[in-house]
């Protein structure tokens, strides 16, 4: 970790590693922001430490934000949440007189763009954000070499998990039994309120506001599939979060230990969306229900959900590159999967009739329904969801991608460590350990309709996504809704 003139003495250093040779800031006309994970203002040390550096060198801060054209298997669903919570960081912007550019930019040019937007405002420092994803660390790699020939150093601030990820391990760890130790002995010192972003003083050219309709239709065609719809379930932004969040605080939170993994009930803090967008950080989530005094053991169970398990997700996708493929997981899980790869399965199904919901499970079509829908499943299900995807595909590699693109494709938590965490625990056993050997799952964690039925009312939630049962049937699955709907007749004609 090295330590940087640029920074103030009030800036902890343990928030940002330092990734080019050049370490200290150039005179130049600006510091630039490259926003990219944490895409908001307010409680953004990203922000804040690019602010502090602009103030130390007496020059504006800008903000650039390259908007790639596709990536991995996101939808239009997701660009659209993107755009729109960008939408109000634009605005956000421009009231602390703070130039904020969109740079619509392929996959492959993002660094370039960056680099090249350094180079046209004569940025004398840059700062960005942390996402411990390949393509991220690609990115990052190749501005740090860009930058270092003009002896620009680039910064990266981890402002989205509480303790920074490179703080809380350093290495990968095996499940949330070791890392939680770690977190909950450097909580306290990283669980602090944030300092405000303070306006640029200097005379800045604002530019037109973005054209966002513009930039959304530059979306790649051939890469992006824009017939996903966009459900108005979750509303962008930070404002909107806010106000959810509230929500949950009033409603929910006190019902959320107990009732947090039945999906009749809706208790859950429904916060993925915003997060995965960086539009609200779990740390200001976190110090709001701290503040409340209250509901102790929903506050405890908020925060092993939202410090804990997402920061150890983080933690594997940072020290594992193979987060997406079966070389990722554990070597006795690996082994496992790869002994019963050739098992029979009692069903198979195509990407798209699992795409469809069009399998005989009724309970896994409602779960696929409403992640289509909805943009979000509940957590509980889709621990079910990927691992009837690994038993009714042909290999545990083409369940594991399968699961990844459906996720990436339809859900607001998609293509980030979250999702990946999500669906490899279920295939490949990320954070678990081993159980029973059986058929097909090896000594993966087995779960099944039964265990369901016995934790909360299947025909209930089925039918709230229709055609699940009709789907289910027509694939000649023996389904809850079907014995419900017998017994209730051979009830009626006994009166």
């Amino acid at each position: 970790m090295s330590s940087s003139k640029a920074f103030s003495a009030d800036f902890d250093s343990t928030r940002y590693r330092l990734l080019t040779e050049a370490s200290e800031a150039k005179d130049g006309d600006c510091v630039l922001y490259w926003m990219g994970r944490d895409q908001r203002v307010e409680d953004n040390y990203a922000m804040l430490a690019a602010r502090g550096i602009a103030k130390e060198q007496n020059v504006p801060l800008k903000v650039v934000f390259p908007f790639y054209t596709s990536f991995n298997d996101m939808s239009v669903r997701q660009f659209t949440f993107m755009s729109k919570g960008l939408e109000e960081v634009e605005r956000d912007c421009r009231a602390l007189n703070i130039p904020f550019m969109v740079k619509v930019s392929s996959p492959d040019q993002v660094a370039e763009t960056v680099s090249e937007a350094a180079k046209e405002h004569k940025a004398g420092a840059v700062v960005t954000d942390h996402m411990p994803l390949k393509i991220f660390k690609e990115w990052n790699a190749a501005v740090a070499a860009d930058l270092d020939k003009s002896d620009v150093p680039l910064f990266q601030v981890d402002a989205a998990n509480v303790v920074p990820v490179w703080v809380a391990s350093d290495k990968q760890e095996v499940g949330a039994r070791t890392l939680r130790p770690k977190i909950n002995k450097l909580y306290s010192r990283y669980l602090k309120e944030f300092d405000k972003v303070e306006a640029n003083t200097e005379k800045c050219d604002l530019g037109p506001l973005t054209n966002w309709e513009e930039v959304l239709g530059s979306l790649d065609a051939k890469k992006v599939d824009l017939s996903v719809s966009v459900p108005s379930i979750f509303v962008p932004g930070r404002t909107a979060a806010m106000a959810a969040f509230q929500d949950f605080c009033d409603n929910k939170l006190k019902k959320y230990a107990d009732n947090r993994n039945d999906p009749n009930l809706d208790v859950q803090s429904g916060m993925g969306p915003w997060i995965r967008f960086g539009q609200v950080g779990f740390q200001r989530l976190a110090l709001n229900v701290k503040k409340l005094g209250k509901y102790s053991d929903g506050v405890a169970a908020f925060i092993e959900e939202g410090v804990v398990r997402r920061e150890l997700s983080d933690n594997f996708c940072f020290y594992n590159s193979n987060y997406d493929n079966l070389t990722g997981a554990a070597g006795w899980a690996r082994e496992s999967l790869q002994l019963h790869s050739t098992d029979a399965r009692e069903y198979t199904y195509t990407k798209e009739e699992f795409e469809k919901a069009l399998t005989h499970d009724d309970l896994w079509n409602a779960a696929q329904i409403q992640l289509v829908n909805e943009g979000k499943m509940h957590g509980f299900l889709r621990m079910y969801w990927a691992k009837k995807i690994l038993e009714w595909t042909t290999s545990p590699a083409q369940a594991l991608e399968w699961g990844v693109y459906l996720n990436d494709k339809f859900s607001f938590d998609g293509s980030c460590p979250n999702g990946y965490v999500g669906v490899g625990w279920s295939v490949m056993g990320v954070h678990d350990m081993g159980w029973k050997e059986r058929d097909v799952f090896g000594k993966i964690r087995f779960m099944n309709y039964n265990g369901c039925k016995r934790k909360f009312d299947i025909f209930n939630f089925v039918s709230k996504y229709e055609p699940a049962a009709g789907n289910a049937l027509a694939a000649g699955g023996e389904i809850a809704v079907e014995k419900k709907a017998k017994k209730s007749a051979k009830k009626q004609k006994t009166k």
